[in-house]
């Protein structure tokens, strides 16, 4: 294999929680530089780091100029059990780009991808994944160059609001309402998580206690959903059958709303319920003043979630393509298809 040197003078490490500040620098660099916003905050990067089973001095790479300034980032998360599909996430500072650092970066969480080859099944398929907005050609060419195939493409969604939405429309026996933050509602809004994206791109079944932590870190310590006003549950009498978890503002845009996660039940899909959860935090959101509202979505969603979306108004804002490189080949564990 290739080594990618750093410049001379140049250091890595591991990352602790004392490093979130310059890391929140870097990332609002980049995003600033390359897409005209700056959201990421100390919060945010924080409730990240401290998600059951990732260790920042082991998943974090980072990249030091020979003045000490941090110019790169690399994570791998590996909290999937067995962790088939590594999930890659790294920045450069623009300043600092095409010095080899990414090549670098890559170089090393593909090392660290490789290490959960002994963590899992020797039968199942083991590939890496990462993620670039679909403009970013340099990084699109750094991952051909690691020989990463193009493998899916996901949406960043928005409405605007010319005018009130209209009122959801509830199909007969459906109720919904807010949550009130207790450790009761959020297992119920996670069993719903847990069980809706079961027949999503990529899922693999996890404990559900696991989900629960994972979860749990998430709506307890980020800010932007400390609002349990905005966190919906669909019911039939009292059972849940899908639900809206939605942000106090879109990260991009924070004059916007953000839904984080609409799920329905399958046997309860098809029925009208996920358009009218989602009218509904149209509706709320307008009450409270917002422009309109952002989501993301799996472009090759396999429940026909995008059409839901655009059914309601909602077009494509960004592009997102994913690409993959195959450590090992064998049985994929991972959701494909709807009929799995």
């Amino acid at each position: 294999m290739v080594e990618y040197t750093l410049p001379r003078d140049f250091s890595t490490r591991g990352a602790t929680l004392k490093d979130v500040p310059i890391a929140v620098e870097l990332f609002n660099e980049y995003h600033q530089h390359y897409f005209g916003y700056h959201n990421f905050t100390k919060n945010i990067i924080e409730t990240d780091w401290q998600t059951p089973k990732f260790n920042p001095e082991t998943d974090i790479h980072l990249v030091f100029s020979d003045q000490g300034q941090l110019v790169g980032y690399i994570e791998v998360w590996t909290d999937i059990d067995p962790p088939a599909h590594p999930f890659l996430w790294m920045q450069v500072h623009p300043e600092f780009d095409n010095l080899g650092i990414g090549s670098h970066l890559l170089q090393w969480g593909e090392d660290r991808a490789r290490q959960v080859l002994d963590r899992c099944p020797q039968d199942i398929r083991v590939a890496y994944r990462i993620s670039t907005e679909s403009t970013m050609e340099n990084q699109k060419i750094l991952y051909n160059k690691f020989d990463l195939s193009l493998r899916r493409h996901s949406f960043r969604m928005l409405i605007e609001f010319g005018k009130a939405p209209p009122e959801p429309v509830w199909p007969h026996g459906i109720d919904v309402r807010f949550s009130d933050g207790s450790d009761f509602d959020i297992e119920n809004l996670c069993r719903v998580d847990h069980e809706a994206f079961k027949d999503h791109f990529g899922y693999i079944e996890q404990p559900f206690s696991d989900d629960l932590a994972w979860f749990s870190n998430w709506v307890k310590n980020d800010e932007s959903l400390a609002d349990p006003s905005l966190w919906f549950l669909a019911l039939m009498g009292e059972k849940p059958v899908g639900m809206a978890l939605c942000s106090k503002w879109s990260f991009e845009k924070r004059e916007y709303g953000h839904v984080n996660v609409l799920g329905v039940l399958k046997p309860y899909r098809n029925k009208g319920i996920g358009l009218a959860l989602l009218h509904h935090t149209f509706s709320e959101y307008f009450k409270r003043g917002k422009k309109g509202v952002t989501l993301g979505v799996d472009a090759q969603n396999l429940t026909g979630a995008l059409n839901l979306y655009k059914k309601a108004g909602m077009h494509v804002h960004r592009q997102y393509e994913m690409y993959e490189k195959e450590l090992r080949p064998g049985r994929e564990i991972s959701v494909e298809s709807i009929n799995e």
